[in-house]
């Protein structure tokens, strides 16, 4: 049994006119994340490190915004096919931890339903999925 860790690391800079989603969660606010998806900066993070551990490419490569397929599509989704590759390449997803960092808003609350959303995307238990958020205090 071999073991891999994965790291995954996503920024997005807000834009008008667009929902904020994070963790596939809709958070209230003025403004979205720019990008051809849904721009689910935290998901998208959590696919690249879940397709590094299954050797696979990044959340780009594997799901590019060159391709219509994939405009302001739901990133919970492109995870949900990122864990299935798992599958394929014999790996085994045991615990997803993420984190956020934004000035604002404040995610605190939104947590536990990120929590649950990407557990479910990928087949594990929510008690499996960690979350933090934190401002870079300045």
């Amino acid at each position: 049994m071999h073991i891999r860790t994965g790291i995954g690391f996503d920024a997005h800079s807000f834009a008008e006119g667009r929902s904020l989603i994070i963790g596939g969660v809709n958070i209230p606010y003025e403004k979205g994340l720019a990008g051809h998806s849904d721009a689910d900066v935290l998901v998208h993070a959590v696919i690249d490190a879940i397709a590094g551990v299954s050797l696979y490419k990044d959340v780009g490569q594997l799901f590019p915004d060159s391709d219509a397929a994939y405009k302001d599509i739901d990133s919970l989704r492109l995870l949900a096919e990122t864990a299935l590759l798992t599958e394929k390449a014999r790996c085994t997803i045991l615990h997803i931890d993420g984190v956020i960092i934004a000035q604002e808003p404040k995610m605190a609350q939104y947590i536990p339903a990120m929590r649950a959303k990407i557990a479910t995307a990928v087949g594990v238990l929510s008690e499996n999925v960690t979350i933090k958020a934190t401002t870079t205090e300045y």
